[in-house]
């Protein structure tokens, strides 16, 4: 991949996977991402295999830390020493992003807030992730995706069937790791917009402003038919039985995306056996499929019930409308598209052991990304000070005081 943004440095003091997400996709594009961690306790999601919230898998693979931090620096630093703050502070004026996700308080007590930080470097571009909004009630409150983003941004309750015990549950980090690419893309708007007009940006981005992003059709539609009867299609009555789910003979599933129907109908009726159904009156056309769509969802829930995903995955082969199977997490390894676009690639995480990560969507002059792992707890503080300027004395003096790792 083409290191677009290779000579920019982003000191990035964040936890968890929101934000940090960010610095990852900034990295896969050349950037050096310094990384920030307490001497002592590092980035708290370093904990969760220890603790057991996060298995460890073969090999020893951190996966959770992996995946939102490849490719950067770790620096063990204590900024809430005055010490460890100026060493901040230095590397704050040879960097060109501030990236956190710390709360507002913890930010004021750090004194990392915008005017601590552009008092050393007044164009850097400031960034800040946050649970619901710099604004507001609840603007000085934490958040992780699976509240901010998964619940109070109604996603949830949108991806809940109706009558559901209890909402769906989401997937780890499926709000962080939208929200970090998000952030990503806003950093490379306000790295463009400083050098064209020389002003380094305060950026704001948070996990309910994205998960309301990502559901604005919704939203946007849920005041419009307020107090009105909106029209309500289940599964078996699909307004267009081409855009739907089906199950396989061998209890697997495949969905049919096909909106211009009448474009697609006699194709897919000669690819699955039916070609009677071409001339069907009561499938003649959208409108006649309209009014018939119980049967005809029903005659394609029999046929493809009659044979193995396996086997339609042949059969649709050359299908000219667009469906996919319902792929498991595992299958997605073994994707012939996944390996072609190189979205899933290795990357050696120690001791001779590699470990597979997806790379960010973004590619550059038709090159896959080449990640490199993510950094041990504190592993670049040394390299990383000396690139400053620091004499081993004064290393072995910052040690001594705990201010570093």
């Amino acid at each position: 991949m083409s290191e677009v943004l290779q000579g920019v440095r982003v000191l990035e003091v964040a936890s968890w996977t929101f934000v940090p997400a960010a610095g990852a996709v900034l990295s896969d594009w050349g950037a050096d991402v310094i990384k920030v961690e307490h001497p002592a306790t590092g980035d708290p999601q370093r904990g969760l295999v220890t603790s057991g919230l996060v298995p460890r898998a073969a090999g020893g693979a951190n996966f959770m830390i992996e995946q939102p931090n490849r490719g950067k620096r770790s620096v063990g630093l204590d900024i809430g020493t005055d010490e460890g703050r100026e060493l901040l502070y230095r590397l704050v004026e040879r960097s060109d992003v501030f990236l956190t996700n710390f709360l507002p308080g913890t930010r004021r007590r750090l004194r990392i807030e915008v005017e601590d930080i552009r008092a050393r470097n007044p164009g850097i571009v400031y960034v800040r992730g946050h649970g619901q909004g710099v604004r507001g009630p609840d603007a000085e409150k934490g958040g992780y995706d699976g509240a901010s983003y998964w619940a109070r941004g109604g996603i949830a309750n949108a991806l809940t069937p109706p009558g559901a015990a209890y909402p769906v549950t989401q997937r780890p980090g499926f709000g962080d790791l939208a929200g970090g690419m998000t952030i990503a893309g806003a950093i490379s708007a306000a790295l463009f917009r400083r050098q064209r007009d020389g002003v380094g940006s305060i950026v704001d981005i948070s996990l309910l402003g994205v998960a309301m992003w990502m559901l604005s059709p919704d939203i946007v539609a849920s005041k419009l038919f307020e107090g009105m009867a909106t029209p309500s299609f289940n599964r078996a009555s699909s307004p267009n039985p081409l855009v739907n789910v089906y199950k396989t003979k061998d209890g697997r599933f495949l969905t049919l995306i096909m909106l211009e129907a009448d474009k697609y109908w006699p194709d897919l009726c000669q690819n699955i056996g039916r070609p009677e159904l071409v001339d069907d009156p009561r499938f003649a056309d959208a409108a006649t499929r309209f009014e018939n769509r119980a049967e005809c969802v029903r005659l394609l829930d029999e046929t493809f019930a009659s044979q193995t995903l396996a086997e339609w995955r042949e059969r649709l082969a050359n299908v000219k409308g667009v469906w996919a199977p319902v792929q498991t997490a595992r299958e997605i390894h073994d994707d012939p598209q996944v390996a072609a676009n190189g979205y899933l690639p290795q990357v050696e995480v120690g001791d001779g052991e590699s470990l597979a990560l997806v790379a960010n969507p973004v590619q550059f002059d038709e090159a896959p990304a080449a990640l490199r792992r993510a950094p041990e707890h504190g592993e670049h503080t040394e390299e990383v000070l000396l690139e400053m300027g620091i004499s081993w004395e004064e290393i072995a003096a910052y040690k001594e005081s705990a201010a570093i790792l």
